[in-house]
C-alpha cells in the first residue's frame, strides 16, 4: 500500500473510531449523570453549576432511603421471579420449535416461518388489549401469571434459535437418531448445549427487556407487592420520592446494576449468539 494510502487508512480508523467514542459517550451520559446524582444531596442536585462528583457524598443516605422506603428489594425480587420464569418457558416453547423449522421436513414448514416473522414485526403494544380481556376471562390478572403468560413464546427466540441450529451440521443430526435419540432428547441433549452462545444471547434479551418493561405490568397488576422494578420505581416516584431526586437515582441505580453486571459476564457469548446466527 502506497503512503497515502496508509493515510487515508489511518484517518478513516481515527474518524471511525472518533465517532463511536462520541455516540458511546452520549448513550452513556444519562446513566453516568442518574449515577453522580444518586450520590449528591439535595442542595447539589439542582445547583447552577456543573459538578459531576459530589462535595459532600451523600450516597449511604439515597441508597439507605431507596433500600428501606421503596420496598426495592421486594420489586427486585419481583422481577428475578418473572425474568426467571419467562426465560425457562422461552427456552423450553422455542427450542422445541425452532428445531422442528431448522432440521425437520414436513408440509407448511416455511409458512410457520413466514408466521414467526410476522410476529417479529408486531409490536407488543397492540396486542395489549386483546391480552388483557384474555386475563380477566381467566381470571389472572394482578398475579404473577398475568405477569408471565404473555411472553412465554418468543417469535425473536424461535427466530435466534432457529437460525444457529442450521448451523449444526446435519450429520450430527443423523448420528444421534442412529444411536436411537428421539427428536426431544437430540433437542435437550444435542442441539441446546451446543447452541449455548444462542440461549446466552436471548437470556440477556428477554432479561432486559421483562426486567425494564413498564407498560404490561401498569396493566397487568396493581398489588404493590407484585410490581417489578421499573414499575416499583415509578411508584416510588410518585410517592414517597416524588421531590426527593437522590433516593429515586439511587434506586434506578440499583436497578440498572445487575443487568449490567450480567452483561458484563456474559458479554463474549452474547456476541457470539448474535453473530452466529446472523451467518444464515
Amino acid at each position: 500500500m502506497s503512503r497515502a494510502g496508509r493515510r487515508l487508512s489511518w484517518l478513516a480508523a481515527i474518524v471511525r473510531h472518533a465517532l463511536l467514542l462520541a455516540s458511546g459517550g452520549l448513550m452513556l451520559l444519562p446513566f453516568v449523570w442518574m449515577a453522580s446524582l444518586s450520590l449528591k444531596p439535595p442542595g447539589e442536585i439542582f445547583q447552577t453549576t456543573f459538578s459531576l462528583l459530589p462535595e459532600h457524598w451523600y450516597a449511604v443516605e439515597n441508597f439507605g432511603k431507596a433500600l428501606t422506603t421503596a420496598s426495592l428489594p421486594r420489586y427486585m425480587a419481583n422481577g428475578v421471579i418473572v425474568c426467571v420464569a419467562i426465560l425457562a418457558l422461552q427456552i423450553l416453547i422455542c427450542a422445541p420449535c425452532a428445531y422442528a423449522l431448522a432440521k425437520l421436513e414436513f408440509r407448511g414448514r416455511d409458512l410457520l416461518f413466514a408466521l414467526v416473522l410476522i410476529g417479529l414485526l408486531i409490536p407488543h403494544q397492540v396486542l395489549a388489549v386483546p391480552l388483557f380481556v384474555l386475563g380477566y376471562n381467566l381470571g389472572i390478572l394482578n398475579s404473577y401469571t398475568a405477569l408471565i403468560f404473555p411472553f412465554i413464546v418468543s417469535p425473536f427466540g424461535i427466530f435466534l434459535f432457529r437460525q444457529f441450529f442450521r448451523s449444526i451440521p446435519n450429520d450430527v443430526v443423523h448420528a444421534a437418531r442412529l444411536d436411537g435419540l428421539s427428536e426431544f432428547a437430540i433437542v435437550w441433549r444435542i442441539m441446546l448445549p451446543m447452541a449455548m452462545p444462542a440461549v446466552i444471547a436471548l437470556s440477556i434479551f428477554s432479561v432486559v427487556s421483562h426486567w425494564n418493561d413498564l407498560f404490561w405490568p401498569l396493566i397487568a397488576v396493581k398489588s404493590p407487592n407484585l410490581m417489578p422494578p421499573a414499575l416499583g420505581v415509578v411508584i416510588f416516584h410518585s410517592g414517597e420520592a416524588s421531590t426527593e431526586y437522590g433516593p429515586l437515582m439511587a434506586g434506578a441505580v440499583l436497578v440498572i446494576l445487575p443487568l449490567v453486571l450480567a452483561f458484563i459476564v456474559a458479554q463474549r457469548w452474547f456476541i457470539e449468539g448474535l453473530t452466529s446466527a446472523s451467518l444464515k
